[in-house]
């Protein structure tokens, strides 16, 4: 089973002055009207266990008007373990810790990773590209401390490129040893991404199998380096990268930015041969929306050996029946779940009766 969450304490968080919360080992529904809290609930919740939040908020717009810090803390049980995470804000700056030791936010989910599901990622097929890089490179930092620290070296040589490029008068022996630092980077990027996306798709495709009916869907990556670089080891893919480079490099010059690498990459889902993005309808683009979430809970608990946490910020007002009883039937798989919903007629009777039922706005 691994870690589960057993109390979340907030202090000047957000909205709240003091809050406790008890989730229980399946499913929690926090229940109450909009601005009641709820969504500030499960943000303090990401926060402790990715390290970070989907609003991408600063840190002073975690701390509650009037008050001078914040704190989001969580103790983590199970396996005969008891592991305090913690989120201080203070003084503007956002401080982690786990068992009263300072850490960095990439380490909190080698303890408890989530897997978060919003409305806006019910839009994710047909989103821009960048939003499903973020969703599969968010994926891959949590689930792997070594692809975290990757994907922030490689988009650091991004920025640094990027910024030369905009030099009026760039030195080319300085491009030069940009373009190495980049290709390098990619490469490694780029094998693991690809590594992480061969393992992710499959799932997907068997999920949305499974909550569309039957339905088949493909799931291929786009490479901007080509289809020629799906396959090759980081040795062959920097060298691929650098010469891409040096063949756009007066393209990027003119553009002032790094047109070809990871950061321009995309991943396509097809349904019956066409781009779902294209030519799915809104329900089938939900549904692989709600597989992919689901292949990630999957994959985490293979690659973790224990299952995440998963977060579901109201998306059940947003998915039909169909779709809501494939959910629950997933969350009712032993999956800690926190759920937030305006209204609990969306639930059935019996996931009500087993599940911990938290009521917010009341007075």
């Amino acid at each position: 089973m691994g870690l589960l969450v057993r109390e979340l304490s907030l202090a000047d968080f957000r909205s709240f002055e003091r809050l406790t919360v008890a989730p229980s080992e399946g499913v929690t529904v926090l229940v109450g009207p909009n601005a009641a809290g709820k969504t500030n609930t499960v943000e303090a919740l990401q926060l402790v266990t990715a390290g970070r939040s989907f609003r991408r908020p600063r840190p002073r717009d975690l701390v509650r008007e009037g008050a001078s810090s914040a704190r989001a803390a969580a103790r983590l049980e199970g396996d005969g373990r008891v592991v305090d995470v913690r989120c201080d804000v203070v003084d503007g700056r956002r401080q982690f810790s786990r068992n009263g030791k300072r850490c960095q936010a990439a380490d909190l989910p080698e303890s408890l990773m989530s897997v978060l599901f919003t409305p806006d990622d019910l839009d994710l097929v047909k989103r821009g590209a960048s939003h499903r890089r973020d969703e599969l490179d968010d994926f891959g930092r949590q689930a792997n401390r070594g692809y975290a620290n990757v994907l922030s070296a490689y988009t650091r040589a991004i920025e640094q490129r990027n910024r030369l490029l905009k030099d009026p008068m760039v030195d080319p022996s300085l491009l030069d040893a940009w373009d190495a630092s980049v290709s390098l980077g990619g490469a490694t990027l780029l094998e693991a991404r690809l590594r992480l996306w061969g393992r992710l798709a499959e799932k997907v495709s068997a999920v949305y199998a499974e909550v569309s009916g039957g339905e088949e869907l493909a799931c291929s990556y786009g490479c901007t380096l080509g289809d020629e670089a799906l396959g090759l080891d980081r040795d062959d893919l920097r060298e691929l990268f650098a010469a891409a480079l040096a063949e756009r490099r007066e393209e990027d010059l003119r553009r002032q930015q790094t047109c070809v690498g990871p950061h321009r990459d995309d991943v396509t889902f097809l349904i019956g041969g066409r781009d779902a993005r294209s030519f799915g309808s809104q329900g089938q683009q939900r549904s692989v929306a709600l597989a992919l979430k689901m292949a990630e809970v999957e994959l985490a608990a293979e690659i973790l050996g224990s299952t995440p946490l998963l977060l579901l910020d109201d998306v059940m007002s947003e998915l039909d029946d169909t779709r809501r009883d494939a959910v629950v039937r997933f969350v009712g798989r032993g999956i800690q779940t926190v759920i937030t919903t305006t209204n609990l007629g969306y639930f059935s009777p019996d996931l009500l009766d087993d599940a911990e039922v938290v009521s917010f706005g009341e007075r």
